[in-house]
């Protein structure tokens, strides 16, 4: 049934998404999403603003519905036209790690947050020479 055939009552009755799909169909091609909505727009008879006012939600509801695709250059069409190539790029430089090395790295990521050296020893009495102290309660020295 082509969609000149469709009563426009059951038309009303229909989502955007599928009219879309029903336009898409007839058409046999991709099309621009601007050109989608504004058929679907004339067949539902609907102004000129709503083309204008919706045309965001209109893309959300497309992008959303897994029977469409976007294409380059802002063209859409239906997923079934289309073959999806999966492409998954293994590294064939994978270094084996032996469970030693593993347990070392873990016992490394570990230490980052403590240590576990006392570092007061290191520090030496004449470093602290020039040290002040500062009350707190004392702010006029400020």
């Amino acid at each position: 049934m082509k969609l000149s055939e469709i009563p426009k009552d059951e038309l009303e009755l229909m989502g955007y998404d599928d009219i879309a799909l029903l336009v898409l169909q007839e058409s046999g091609k991709k099309m621009k999403l601007n050109d989608i909505f504004k058929k679907v727009c004339n067949l539902l008879e609907l102004p000129d603003s709503i083309l204008e006012e919706h045309l965001v939600d209109f893309f959300e509801l497309m992008s959303t519905n897994k029977k469409f695709i976007m294409l380059e250059n802002g063209y859409w069409d239906l997923q079934t036209r289309h073959k999806l190539d999966v492409v998954i790029e293994e590294d064939d430089e994978e270094e084996e790690i032996s469970d030693e090395e593993e347990i070392e790295e873990e016992t490394e990521e570990e230490d980052i947050f403590y240590d576990n050296e006392d570092e007061t020893e290191d520090v030496e009495e004449d470093d602290l020479a020039d040290l002040v102290v500062i009350d707190s309660d004392d702010d006029s020295n400020l």
